[in-house]
């Protein structure tokens, strides 16, 4: 192999990262998107994968030639596909940086919304314990939680043992403990959940 091969080769081997890498950062974007996710309390690993995905191929298609123009003007040695690979994996990387920082920040707020989830359905299973007709208070663990306006207002509900009727209480969580929750009726929080959603 003479040296124009070796330096061919070279230059081939540097402009061949930017698929292997958005391959790869697309996997991690998944994982990262389904245990933080960027909106939202949770999220799956195909919703991850595609929004990863979609953002790197927009990083390729859009970032990766501007900035590889750029980087040729100022590198006027770098063959066209250095030029343009080098970016283009750098671009991809900022993507997965960028969705794992949101996710982080993001994380705060979905840890908040569980314990106000948490305390709301406590101070339900309290109320409807201790003054629902037996039927209910004997089927607690049916109990139902819909989110009016998280995270300060929900409607808890649980249904008697045949599901013939349903008891509800609406709780708000600013309200001091005592006075938080009220009765709301019977109907099912998932016929009210279908005349909102």
């Amino acid at each position: 192999m003479d040296g124009a091969s070796l330096v061919r080769l070279r230059w081939r081997l540097r402009g061949a990262s930017m698929w292997p890498t958005f391959i790869v950062l697309t996997l991690a974007d998944g994982v990262a998107i389904h245990l933080l996710p960027v909106s939202g309390d949770r999220e799956s690993l195909a919703s991850g994968w595609l929004l990863g995905g979609v953002l790197g191929l927009f990083a390729i298609a859009f970032a990766a030639p501007v900035l590889g123009f750029a980087l040729r003007r100022i590198r006027r040695d770098l063959p066209k596909v250095v030029a343009f690979d080098t970016p283009g994996t750098a671009a991809v990387m900022a993507i997965t940086a960028g969705l794992l920082a949101v996710g982080i920040l993001h994380h705060g707020t979905v840890v908040a919304d569980r314990h106000a989830l948490q305390d709301a359905v406590a101070r339900a299973e309290a109320y409807i314990g201790a003054r629902a007709p037996q039927p209910f208070r004997d089927n607690l663990q049916s109990m139902t939680t819909y989110e009016l306006q998280p995270p300060r207002i929900y409607r808890s509900c649980v249904t008697n043992r045949v599901h013939t009727a349903d008891w509800c209480v609406v709780v708000d969580r600013n309200r001091p403990f005592g006075s938080s929750v009220r009765r709301d009726g019977a109907e099912p929080n998932q016929v009210l959940s279908q005349g909102t959603g």
